[in-house]
């Protein structure tokens, strides 16, 4: 995984839900949450919460501290990518 463009957690995770022989429906089964909340989180279309996070570690013995950090530094790289957008000047103080 590079730094400057680190892979959403949801590439990650389906792996890992894939490896376990899992799909869908019984990886949500066996973390306890919806069918739908795994499928935004494993098609990128959601972020990873600490109790997802949480819930993970708990599961599949992956630490959330581990899950939590690619999901910032996945954070941070798309932040950097809208930089030119943000229009703030540095603080001088007088």
């Amino acid at each position: 995984m590079s730094q400057l463009h680190p892979s959403h957690i949801g590439a990650f995770m389906l792996e890992i839900v894939e490896g376990h022989g899992l799909n869908v429906t019984s990886g949500a089964r066996v973390l306890g949450v919806t069918r739908q909340t795994l499928s935004n989180l494993l098609n990128e279309h959601g972020g990873l919460s600490p109790d997802m996070a949480l819930r993970i570690e708990k599961a599949f013995a992956v630490k959330m501290d581990t899950l939590l950090r690619m999901q910032t530094a996945w954070e941070i790289a798309e932040a950097r990518k809208r930089e030119d957008e943000v229009d703030v000047e540095r603080y001088l103080a007088a």
